[in-house]
């Protein structure tokens, strides 16, 4: 990583969903923030490095957020979670989707559905095409053996996942667009597909609102430069891991 902004340092341990402890470069160890509400299966490794992001807010009690690690098989990841939507944005915006393109307005965090849900992404005032919502997916889980490339989701199970996957099913129904976009923040992943080792329930979903209209897109975003931004489309295969190809 390049960011100037961004503090260095070696991973000690993750514990309590949000926290973790890192030695910094001048070997004092202290504890950030991990804004990562998943299991982080076979991103956390002890002594990988990290690079971590601070804040000026006097209020905060860990100042320090945890935003990239760099694994023994010198692959990146971003830990913050919360950065899909806004590199999904962002490639939108600056016409980086081809399959989003054309739209003239765009909304954030829109409420909508029949569960009380709030869509990430909402697209409208296309020329030819039915308004779109699109719902932003976080993957960093890439499973054993790593060299095969094959990126999971979700890491853990997922109630509210598989809630959304409803919703966007209703959507369809509805006569406008549905999008799950998977946001891939792991270098190492060549392809993303439903984690029905760890959700069965979420696997099964989504096949149904895929059969239903639902559409998947899955796009890597590339770490080298100073910022992250999102790159090429993946392969979305709608296979349990392990099965035959």
């Amino acid at each position: 990583m390049r960011d100037p902004s961004l503090v260095h340092g070696k991973l000690v341990r993750r514990y309590k969903r949000f926290l973790a402890d890192v030695l910094m470069d001048n070997g004092e160890i202290v504890t950030v923030h991990c804004p990562n509400t998943g299991s982080m299966k076979n991103c956390v490794e002890a002594g990988a490095q990290v690079w971590l992001s601070r804040s000026d807010n006097p209020a905060r009690k860990y100042p320090l957020t945890w935003e990239f690690l760099k694994t023994s098989r010198g692959h990146y990841i971003g830990v913050n979670t919360i950065k899909a939507n806004g590199l999904a944005k962002s490639a939108i915006l600056e016409n980086r989707i081809p399959e989003l393109q054309g739209y003239a307005e765009m909304k954030l965090e829109r409420k909508y559905g029949s569960e009380n849900s709030r869509i990430d992404i909402f697209l409208s005032a296309h020329p030819d095409l039915a308004d779109c919502y699109v719902e932003v997916k976080s993957v960093t889980l890439l499973e054993n053996p790593a060299s095969h490339g094959k990126g999971c989701f979700p890491d853990s199970v997922s109630t509210r996942g598989s809630k959304h996957l409803r919703e966007l099913m209703r959507i369809v129904k509805q006569g406008q667009r549905a999008v799950l976009f998977f946001c891939v923040q792991h270098s190492g992943i060549r392809e993303v597909r439903p984690a029905a080792h760890i959700d069965q329930v979420y696997a099964d979903t989504l096949a149904r609102v895929v059969g239903a209209g639902v559409e998947v897109l899955a796009y890597k975003v590339r770490f080298q430069g100073r910022e992250p931004v999102i790159g090429k489309s993946l392969p979305f295969v709608l296979k349990e891991l392990g099965e035959n190809a």
